[in-house]
């Protein structure tokens, strides 16, 4: 950098030239020139459906940072009177089952009808570099830009279930903006599926015929969480597949005992490509909500899942607190020494921690 240069910008930040050279100083001068962040604002933003305040929020509430822990807890609390006033449905299904444009299908059938719908879509991190894809928002290119319609693609980490760390925060914030259907696209199915199903009033399972899924309709886990059946694809030379596939679904839900809720899961038909069967799907799903209204399970399956995330809230902060102790951190590189050279046992390693934590 030359003499007038670094003469021209030492006038213009105000700062040494030896700070402007230095690249630690140049971070703490960005970070000066951030505008603070108030809470109060942000959260009166959010309430008047500003969907720029809303993903700052959720920035904030996926944030790692204490300081930004802090804020997220108070604008939380600032939301939570104003949400619990939408329809939360989860979406699962195997991979090419065609998720994401079913969603989009379904969301431009509900913003149609005058329905603000959230899309929260789960993108899977991987194991070994931490990244994600999250390009969600591409596979959806007519619901994001559709004004009615908000797509938040996050990252699921180790989450279990393919739920990333803040999805039940980020539900309250999207109530709290006025959205009226929340959705829930997960990575995958399995057992693991029980987290998205404990943060959501409906469970919808997206199958596909002629790929082996009937005979897992007489198999417990996925199926037996689920509030509705839908197999995507039903059209052209698949729409016969798909109606035998449909009578042995109907076949297999028949064999499990009655839900609490009392409601019966369907099985539908639909084919999101050509936009078919889509809103019989809505309309199930208004039919749910009235049944489990008016038997009270609707209000009673909240209140039962709030109770499972304290719970959840409480392990995972156990847990960071463990692992982020100081005399923890030094004492597991020494355990984990120790168990390659063999004069340990994991399990014992995990003994001798857990008591040097007490």
């Amino acid at each position: 950098m030359s003499k007038q240069k670094k003469s021209a910008l030492q006038e213009k930040k105000g700062v040494s030239i030896s700070e402007i050279t230095n690249s630690s100083s140049i971070e703490s001068i960005k970070d000066k020139r951030k505008a603070k962040i108030d809470t109060n604002a942000l959260v009166t933003s959010i309430l008047k459906k500003n969907i720029t305040a809303l993903s700052r929020a959720i920035t904030l509430v996926e944030s790692k940072n204490q300081k930004h822990k802090t804020q997220a807890n108070a604008i939380l609390k600032a939301c939570l009177p104003h949400a619990n006033n939408s329809i939360r449905i989860g979406i699962t299904g195997v991979p090419g089952v065609g998720k994401s444009t079913f969603i989009e299908a379904f969301g431009k059938h509900l913003t149609a009808i005058g329905k603000r719908v959230a899309v929260l879509a789960i993108d899977p991190s991987s194991t070994i570099t931490k990244g994600s894809i999250l390009g969600d928002k591409t596979r959806m290119e007519d619901l994001v830009k559709d004004k009615n319609a908000f797509i938040r693609p996050s990252a699921s980490g180790e989450s279990l279930g393919g739920v990333a760390r803040k999805t039940r925060e980020t539900i309250i914030l999207c109530e709290a903006a006025g959205f009226d259907v929340i959705i829930i696209e997960t990575v995958g199915v399995g057992q693991s599926e029980t987290t998205v199903h404990s943060m959501v009033d409906f469970f919808l399972l997206l199958k596909l015929a002629g790929a082996g899924d009937e005979l897992q309709g007489i198999k417990r886990g996925i199926i037996e969480m689920a509030d509705t059946i839908a197999i995507n694809k039903a059209d052209g030379d698949n729409l016969k597949k798909a109606k035998l596939a449909k009578v042995e679904f109907n076949r297999a839900l028949h064999l499990y005992p009655e839900k609490e809720s009392h409601w019966q899961p369907k099985v539908m038909l639909c084919s999101a490509l050509k936009n078919e069967g889509i809103d019989a799907i809505w309309n199930i799903i208004l039919e749910y909500v009235k049944t489990t209204s008016k038997n009270k399970f609707f209000n009673n399956k909240r209140s039962e899942q709030n109770k499972f995330w304290l719970i959840q809230t409480i392990e995972e902060q156990l847990k960071s607190d463990f692992f982020n102790t100081p005399k923890i951190k030094k004492a597991l590189a020494n355990q984990i020494q120790l168990i390659e050279n063999n004069e340990t046992s994991p399990f014992a390693a995990a003994d001798y921690l857990l008591n040097l934590s007490r």
